[in-house]
């Protein structure tokens, strides 16, 4: 997939000074009320789920999928997925003054985590706020802290699903009790029983399909941004 990204990006969120990185904010709270304050922000109109992530495979962050080219990229899936990081403006250099900031935080363990939002046509996060926090981290060989916004689904949606899923587990406890008893029945049961229950307990909180918001301007509108956007082909 190609990518084409625009300056003029502006994040959500207003700037966060030293002062505040320091006081310890509950961050997942902070960056819900500014989310919902931003006069032009990703809240859809859906439930969504707002948390701290702190664990990624090495690649997300330190190795290809996170995005340093600018303003065009290639995605390039795998057969997992992808599960990159696309920032929505240029990176800073290591030495730029902001980072150097930024980074006497990363080291003091008290740099405020950037806001991802998990994009499902992407298979991965774009970077909504904090881009001079994501590069002073990387710069000091850290993981950037992070708030991921995810879309999940609605009531209805994770109910019916768990619906299915509980039909379909019904007979499976009595074809077990239908075998002899032996250890390797009874571990077969206790695997089943908590994969059932591990599977009901996650639907609420699954990503979901990200929407889109319809562009100003319609067709015409978007045929321009993509003649602006033309890579060498004009097959691409």
């Amino acid at each position: 997939m190609y990518v084409s990204r625009y300056d003029g990006y502006r994040p959500p969120l207003p700037p966060i000074g030293s002062a505040l990185m320091r006081s310890h904010a509950n961050w997942v709270h902070t960056y819900a009320r500014w989310l919902e304050q931003a006069p032009e922000g990703p809240l859809q109109d859906s439930r969504r789920l707002l948390g701290v992530r702190t664990a990624f495979p090495p690649y997300v962050w330190h190795g290809e999928d996170f995005v340093r080219d600018w303003p065009h990229c290639h995605l390039d899936w795998s057969a997992a997925g992808r599960h990159g990081v696309v920032p929505l403006r240029p990176l800073s250099s290591e030495d730029a003054p902001r980072v150097k900031a930024h980074r006497k935080h990363a080291r003091a363990g008290t740099l405020a985590p950037v806001l991802l939002w998990w994009v499902t046509a992407l298979d991965g996060w774009l970077l909504l706020d904090g881009h001079d926090r994501a590069v002073a981290a990387l710069a000091e060989e850290l993981t950037p802290p992070c708030v991921v916004l995810t879309r999940v689904p609605e009531e209805e949606d994770w109910r019916r699903t768990a619906d299915e899923v509980t039909d379909s587990h019904a007979s499976r406890p009595a074809r077990l009790a239908a075998r002899p008893a032996t250890p390797g029945v009874e571990r077969q049961r206790e695997t089943m029983l908590r994969a059932y229950a591990d599977t009901l307990s996650s639907l609420p909180c699954e990503p979901a399909r990200t929407y889109s918001w319809p562009l100003p301007g319609g067709a015409p509108a978007w045929d321009a941004l993509a003649a602006a956007a033309m890579f060498q082909f004009p097959r691409d």
